[in-house]
């Protein structure tokens, strides 16, 4: 390759990186990040896989309603944050805030995580298809508590909502790691 190639190709990828960087800011927001950290910590939950949960759950829209009624940024139905509200001995706060909706979605995703032993896919399947649903699946297709095969998701809509997750969690480590700070 010639000095002027390389000088080119090297010019090139200067005016790439800050639009890849730019296109990456757009699609993986960094949005709501010290409620999420604050709540991540409390509730010993990876500020990454919450933020991913958001993400693509509401696209960190704080007035999200879903056809089935789930209410703002990690779409959380008005009967669950009512129960998540008695868990935590406190009245039931307004789901649409974003301080109290991501406290309450947190906490549900530690619930879920240590109701289903630590397994990641089968929480976030409860997260999005329901505790019940879930536990309907370990008992007909005789699941273990080590079940990764997200492929064996009897919903499409929950198979597709877990992969979407872990993707974005994977993508969400990769920028916190980068910007510091964020474990």
């Amino acid at each position: 390759m010639t000095a002027v190639a390389i000088l080119l190709v090297t010019g090139i990828m200067h005016l790439v990186n800050p639009i890849n960087r730019k296109i990456e800011d757009w699609r993986y927001p960094l949005k709501y990040v010290e409620t999420v950290r604050k709540y991540a910590e409390i509730y010993d939950v990876e500020p990454a896989l919450a933020q991913a949960v958001i993400r693509e759950e509401s696209k960190f829209n704080e007035r999200a309603l879903s056809r089935s009624g789930a209410v703002g940024l990690m779409q959380i139905m008005p009967e669950t944050g009512y129960w998540i509200a008695e868990q935590l001995g406190e009245d039931e706060g307004d789901l649409y805030e974003a301080e109290c909706n991501i406290r309450y979605g947190v906490w549900y995703l530690a619930e879920l995580t240590a109701e289903f032993g630590g397994n990641e896919v089968l929480a976030l399947s409860a997260y999005n298809a329901g505790r019940g649903t879930v536990w309907d699946w370990i008992d007909e297709y005789g699941w273990r508590r080590d079940f990764d095969d997200i492929g064996a998701i009897p919903y499409s809509e929950t198979r597709s909502y877990v992969k979407r997750v872990l993707r974005s969690r994977e993508r969400y480590q990769n920028i916190f790691s980068k910007i510091g700070g964020i474990e």
